[in-house]
């Protein structure tokens, strides 16, 4: 994370803490890495109360100075905006739209992500600061996590890490046991959580990708795969067309 700072001539790191395990060993590991020299940021957008509260606790368990910023109201005026000109697309484009209740959710609940992104990089700018992200290597693998959103960071210290590896540098750093037990969920609805929308634990994630396929059942191996095929432009940078 030094080298990063030393490589971009920065001066420290704006995190976003979300309350969750990833974001508050990513924080913790930015203060080590640049003391005094991090921001904290708490970014609810319709959130459950209890993830700013953890934030907050995240923060003053670590004499972390922090920026808030409500984004509710920018989101629903986005969303305002955005529907009534898809309403106003012709039908047969309209009617295009997958039938599948979770992939109509997506496009509202992914704006959330995307928001906290440009504030995360409002206060980087502002301040020098490299934006450190907090998606870990089983999160990565299956591209669980928002393109442009919390995959939009410009290092991601947890990136070789899968969950339970998260979890032990949680206890080493001395991050509260409440964060390090929290039912791991993306915030992005009421009642969401990671495991039960992947369809999967992340310890069954976790087998596959240290052990491979045969971890795992058939069925979930095929399931992990045909995950990461797809998602496979996450973690890619746009492709460009073939030289002349």
């Amino acid at each position: 994370m030094r080298r990063q700072l030393a490589a971009a001539g920065a001066r420290g790191f704006v995190v976003g803490l979300s309350g969750g395990i990833d974001s508050a060993v990513v924080a913790r590991l930015a203060q080590l890495a640049a003391p005094g020299n991090v921001v904290a940021a708490i970014l609810p957008c319709h959130s459950d109360p209890a993830d700013e509260r953890d934030a907050a606790m995240v923060a003053a368990h670590f004499s972390l100075p922090t920026v808030s910023v409500d984004l509710a109201d920018t989101y629903d005026a986005l969303v305002r905006g955005a529907q009534r000109a898809l309403n106003d697309l012709p039908e047969q484009l309209r009617a295009a739209r997958p039938a599948d209740p979770l992939r109509n959710r997506l496009p509202l609940a992914n704006v959330k992500p995307r928001l906290r992104m440009s504030a995360l990089y409002f206060f980087g700018n502002s301040l020098n600061y490299l934006v450190a992200g907090a998606g870990n290597r089983s999160e990565l693998a299956i591209g669980y996590f928002t393109k442009y959103g919390d995959g939009g960071a410009d290092l991601l210290p947890l990136g070789h890490l899968v969950k339970s590896e998260v979890r032990a540098l949680a206890r080493e750093l001395k991050v509260p046991d409440a964060i390090i037990e929290r039912t791991p969920s993306a915030g992005l609805w009421m009642g969401q959580s990671d495991e039960e929308e992947m369809g999967f634990t992340y310890a069954e994630l976790e087998r596959y990708l240290e052990d491979g396929p045969q971890g795992v059942s058939p069925a979930l191996a095929m399931r992990i795969e045909r995950l990461i095929r797809s998602s496979e432009h996450k973690r890619a940078l746009p492709p460009l067309p073939d030289e002349a």
